[in-house]
């Protein structure tokens, strides 16, 4: 492996369907506007509940991509 520099940012995903899709949903995203993801990381996972019942599933994220900024 090369010297390279990678940037780390934080994404939520929301699902009605689970965790999974959730995060998942935040990926494929991601994926669409940045080049070189190398490693997504869950970091938490958390619903939302309207009156005691669960509308939907979030799973925050941590994308990394490889930095190509310049100096």
């Amino acid at each position: 492996m090369s010297d390279s520099v990678y940037k780390i940012i934080e994404l939520v995903g929301t699902s009605t369907e689970s965790w999974e899709k959730a995060a998942s949903v935040a990926v494929e995203r991601a994926a669409k506007s940045l080049r070189d993801l190398r490693i997504a990381e869950v970091v938490q996972l958390d619903m939302v509940l309207d009156d005691g019942k669960i509308t939907a599933y979030r799973a925050k994220v941590k994308v990394s991509f490889k930095f190509e900024g310049g100096g």
